[in-house]
């Protein structure tokens, strides 16, 4: 790729992403979302980490985990019992750290 065709794409991107962020901010009006979008608007961040996550807890170098010797899923099990006890994410986050880091560490799964 060129110099020019490198700064035609930013340019090109630069404007794309400022006129879809300002979208809601360039009407006159307000623009009112009809109920079905805002329901579903609520669960997007949830999908959003959902897809982040879970390819990495049940992948590995693009292939599903096939052992049961991986400390993620020993961890992703005691994160998520924590959670479900005590409803508190920084005990999930340590929970999970905690049974994840020895297992990596100490057995070198």
């Amino acid at each position: 790729m060129s110099g020019w065709e490198a700064v035609i794409t930013i340019v090109g991107l630069t404007v794309i992403t400022v006129l879809t962020r300002s979208f809601f901010l360039i009407s006159q009006r307000e623009l009112v979302l009809p109920g079905w979008v805002n329901r579903g608007l609520r669960y997007a961040p949830l999908a959003a980490l959902a897809a982040v996550v879970v390819p990495e807890i049940v992948m590995t170098q693009g292939h599903l985990v096939d052992t049961w010797q991986d400390a993620r899923l020993y961890a992703v099990a005691a994160a998520t019992a924590y959670f479900f006890w005590r409803r508190g994410i920084l005990g999930t986050i340590l929970s999970g750290m905690a049974v994840l880091v020895p297992l990596k560490l100490g057995l070198g799964w």
